[in-house]
């Protein structure tokens, strides 16, 4: 349940010692039971996956001084103290300078289990997010750009490193929000192109009069508000890198145009006759299936095929929720760098949230839910739907909460698969043999979604 994780439990009466150790252990839970303080210090280290569990009242050195000595070596690391009834006043004022929580004896047993168990959680959640700064601390280059662990984000990286400093025009296909533009510029800032412009046109929002000459450029006179020579973004980006997203919304009589750049690779400005030379790298982006609507006449096929000599398929954040932390948490130290506030508690029920959201905008409403969790703002936006939200049981542990989640996630994607493996995989993915594990770990019977 919390592999790897230990309860540094200190308390210099023998029987009691032992039979909450007892206690702890028969819950799963691993113990180092130390008889002093003295004895304990040599387990607290930063970083250590333990908790503290510690009598106040201890010979040489006592609870409260070794509390101070964790607070000092790993202000996040839990320290629960046992306390007492006179002394309830005095663990009071501990928690106000560190400590997680108290006990005041007598206490029953599995208050003490539970009490624990929170603590436990706490200190998982902990050591990950700190796993995750470091992650993003580490990361240089494109991983600090592209970010991402999953196998999808790694073939997404290894695919723009083997175009970058080719001459082939690219076209990068994915829904709204998983970061078309952001890959455009990779391509471009590892490319030969680097230092000359990125120049980005969203075909979308340009009303199709100011179309034309925004994208070619017009000579003075060309129309009758045209009193000066415009450079279009075409010919701006000479050298360079054009970017056209949302290029299914550009105007049928334009794509002929611009097909005709392509393939002469020369721009004509709006009332000029004389044709210039250009040597521009064209990455198209869309969330649209250019293939079905050249076959519907909404997109020119010559066009399609001309674009369509490399292409860049970047997966939805639902099919690699593996990278959900990471990104939370990249996203909330942009956000309290910007706000100029303290980044907020990542509590088990919000990362569970997280994790089970399906995030239909992608990565930018991962970056939106992260400046709402900064600025304290409550959203239902990144709540988990309703089916996930009762799996986890009130009160579970963070690593039961998880494995909850994961079930819920894989009944899901089998419903919707009518039970079917290979579909099952590609939605979750996830490899044969480890679906299967799950299947067996979690008791998902096939048959029950087959028959659905």
């Amino acid at each position: 349940m919390f592999e790897g994780y230990k309860i540094l439990f200190v308390e210099d009466d023998p029987p009691v010692r032992a039979s909450l150790t007892q206690t702890l252990e028969l819950e799963g839970l691993d113990v180092i039971a130390c008889g002093s303080a003295e004895e304990a210090l040599p387990h607290i280290q930063a970083g250590a996956q333990i908790v503290v569990a510690t009598d106040v009242r201890l010979p040489g050195m006592d609870g409260l001084a070794l509390l101070d000595h964790v607070i000092k070596t790993d202000a996040e690391m839990p320290v629960v103290l046992v306390t007492a009834h006179g002394d309830v006043a005095m663990a009071v004022q501990a928690m106000r300078t560190g400590a997680y929580d108290f006990l005041e004896k007598p206490f029953a047993p599995e208050r003490f289990v539970d009490t624990l168990k929170r603590a436990l959680d706490k200190r998982v959640l902990q050591v990950a997010v700190d796993e995750l700064r470091g992650q993003l601390q580490r990361r240089s280059g494109m991983e600090a750009v592209l970010l991402g662990n999953s196998p999808a984000m790694q073939q997404v990286r290894a695919q723009v490193l083997n175009l970058a400093d080719t001459s082939a025009d690219v076209m990068i296909l994915g829904e709204t929000g998983t970061g078309k533009e952001l890959v455009a510029r990779c391509l471009h800032d590892q490319s030969s192109r680097r230092d000359r412009n990125f120049v980005a046109i969203n075909c979308g929002g340009l009303p199709e009069a100011l179309f034309e000459s925004e994208l070619f450029g017009h000579e003075p006179g060309a129309y009758t508000s045209a009193g000066k020579r415009r450079i279009g973004k075409i010919e701006h980006a000479n050298g360079g890198t054009l970017l056209l997203d949302e290029i299914e919304t550009m105007p049928m009589t334009l794509q002929i145009k611009l097909l005709r750049v392509l393939q002469e690779r020369k721009v004509e400005r709006l009332g000029s006759n004389d044709e210039l030379p250009i040597n521009v790298r064209v990455i198209a982006a869309t969330k649209a299936d250019l293939r079905a609507l050249s076959e519907q006449g909404k997109f020119r096929s010559d066009l399609y095929y001309r674009l369509n000599v490399a292409t860049l398929q970047l997966p939805p954040l639902s099919e690699r929720r593996e990278d959900i932390p990471l990104l939370f948490e990249h996203f909330v130290a942009q956000a309290c760098a910007r706000y100029e506030r303290q980044a907020p508690e990542l509590t088990p029920q919000r990362l569970r949230e997280l994790l089970a959201h399906d995030w239909p905008g992608n990565v930018r409403e991962v970056r939106n839910a992260a400046d709402r969790f900064v600025l304290a703002i409550d959203s239902k936006e990144g709540a988990c739907s309703d089916e996930v939200d009762k799996a986890a049981a009130p009160g579970a542990s963070l690593a039961q909460q998880m494995d909850q989640v994961e079930k819920a996630l894989i009944e899901q994607a089998l419903r919707k698969c009518q039970g079917r493996i290979p579909a099952a995989m590609e939605m979750l993915g996830t490899a044969k043999k480890t679906l299967y594990d799950k299947l067996n770990r979690h008791g998902i019977e096939l048959d029950k979604f087959r028959s659905t």
